[in-house]
């Protein structure tokens, strides 16, 4: 029996409670490497036990064959398959795997009634917005659902909102290397400038053909680089031809390297993978083939010559060295400096950044640096440049709302304040948090003495107002006295107690309105000195 680890207990929970409440189409994020096929399998299990008749849903036979060698392993259930000429129908089995492409054929679909499937679990769920996944889940419409990914978003822009109502259960990255269950990840940036201004783009990424005329003139130089950065580790390089990979990995040999090539069609693919795993060779190149449903957990240093605008692609590449083995001390990111015309390249503070704002600031110090840096101390430096930047910015809108008639509170000037980082770098994700602001939310928000002229939609209102509700039940000032104290000099008003809050205004009444001599509020702390007026 599979002992399941803290998190996935918790996920396993998460997404029951959600279905419980009412919810039907649900998340579950997990980074690559973090075991969603275990706590997905556990799930089934579950549900199987309840009655269900359960359909795990992905787009690739591998991650099928994975999906059901993994359930009878950790469960002990068997599995049907609806793909090709296999078929579930009148198997006994409660559990089936299938091929999206095979079971959005409208002929094939329609042989299930309806109420066929009780619970539908969709693998690499940032591709279910599709509409071959879209038609398979309108047909079983009362079926629970549940999306299981790395990464929560698409290069479309299209927000998975659309299908999923909630996400039950988020693990980051970020945890999962601070608790020992993902190795630690170093950025290096290569001063090596690639020109990829002119790429041409279809689908919202960019077209192989385009990427791989552009890279071209760059592959000696890009494997010099390796012998310097790559020596003494287990590399992957992802390319976007079969081509490019071909003659990549032949520059690679020339360079000293003992390099490895596979793609869809190779005879030997298998055995190359074997021997690669095994230490034979010390670089495999690849057109795309290892993004899912490979893993090597050794490898430690990932190549990426595919640039691509889609933030899942990326971290999937990036996850094939981030799991955990013996002897092994990190996985170490070679970033070559592409030279774009806007800031949509995935780099590597896509893989653990969540605001748009960080990942930037982040990209702009990692290209300053020459040495290799832990991202996650990168991205704590970015936040604090970024925290730094909204302050001075803070300062000087409040310097220009000095003698502002308004009374209730800027959203900003509340979340500075209170020094709520979720607020002040928040952007919604799912379908509702996009949405305007509800009446209701608005009027409570104006109770507790927000300005809601510059709230941008329900999901920041939501947050905002879950943070005023705990503050109240904490005892925590109000955003009236924040913005009344704040307005005087005083300095992050927001932490202070309602109570000390009180004090301090009662003795500014007391003084005719004015702060009261010896207190400089720049530097007053509540709980210091009590001066006298």
């Amino acid at each position: 029996m599979t002992e399941l680890r803290p998190y996935q207990s918790e996920a396993r929970q998460a997404i029951e409670d959600q279905w419980a409440s009412g919810v039907k189409n649900t998340l579950l994020v997990l980074p690559t490497g973090t075991g969603k096929t275990v706590v997905f399998s556990k799930v089934v299990e579950d549900q199987v036990h309840q009655g269900d008749r359960c359909l795990i849903m992905a787009h690739r036979g591998e991650l099928l064959d994975q999906a059901a060698d993994k359930l009878q392993k950790i469960t002990g259930l068997g599995c049907s398959v609806e793909k090709a000429n296999q078929t579930c129908i009148g198997e006994w089995f409660r559990v089936c795997v299938g091929s999206v492409q095979s079971l959005q054929r409208p002929d094939r679909l329609d042989r299930f009634p309806n109420d066929y499937f009780n619970t539908i679990v969709i693998d690499e769920a940032h591709h279910a917005i599709t509409d071959g996944y879209r038609r398979i889940i309108d047909h079983f419409p009362e079926a629970k659902v549940l999306g299981v990914t790395a990464t929560p978003d698409r290069g479309d822009q299209r927000k998975l909102g659309e299908v999923f109502q909630s996400v039950a259960y988020e693990y980051s990255i970020v945890k999962a290397v601070k608790e020992g269950y993902l190795c630690r990840i170093m950025a290096q940036t290569i001063p090596l400038q690639l020109d990829m201004t002119k790429l041409k783009t279809q689908a919202g990424d960019y077209t192989l053909g385009s990427i791989d005329h552009a890279l071209e003139p760059y592959l000696e130089q890009i494997a010099e680089e390796m012998k310097e950065y790559c020596k003494g580790r287990k590399t992957v390089v992802f390319l976007p031809l079969i081509a490019t990979s071909q003659k990549f990995r032949r520059i690679l040999e020339d360079k000293g390297f003992r390099a490895a090539e596979v793609n869809g069609e190779s005879e030997d693919r298998e055995q190359v993978l074997k021997d690669f795993d095994s230490g034979k060779y010390d670089v495999i190149c690849n057109s795309m083939l290892l993004t899912e449903g490979w893993d090597c957990p050794s490898v430690d240093c990932i190549v990426i010559l595919r640039p691509t605008k889609i933030r899942s692609l990326y971290c999937q590449m990036v996850g094939r060295g981030t799991r955990i083995h013996p002897g092994k001390k990190d996985l170490l990111l070679l970033d070559f400096l592409w030279l774009s015309q806007k800031h949509e390249l995935c780099r590597p503070a896509d893989i653990i950044c969540t605001k748009k704002e960080v990942a930037d600031k982040m990209t702009e110090n990692l290209e300053q640096m020459d040495d290799m840096i832990d991202i996650m101390d990168a991205e704590a430096i970015a936040e604090r440049d970024v925290m730094q930047e909204r302050e001075q910015a803070l300062a000087e809108k409040l310097r220009k709302q000095q003698h502002c008639p308004r009374k209730l509170v800027d959203p900003l000037q509340f979340e500075m304040s209170i020094q709520a980082e979720d607020l002040a770098l928040y952007e919604p994700t799912l379908g509702w948090e996009m949405g305007p602001a509800s009446e209701k939310q608005l009027k409570a928000l104006e109770n507790f003495g927000i300005f809601t002229g510059e709230i941008e939609n329900a999901g920041k209102a939501s947050l905002i107002l879950n943070h005023l509700f705990n503050r109240r039940k904490e005892g925590l000032s109000t955003p009236r006295q924040i913005r009344f104290l704040e307005k005087k000099g005083f300095q992050h008003v927001g932490t202070w107690t309602f109570d000390d809050a009180n004090r301090m205004i009662a003795q500014i009444s007391n003084n005719y309105w004015r702060v009261p001599y010896g207190i400089d509020p720049e530097t007053y702390e509540p709980g210091g000195i009590s001066y006298g007026y």
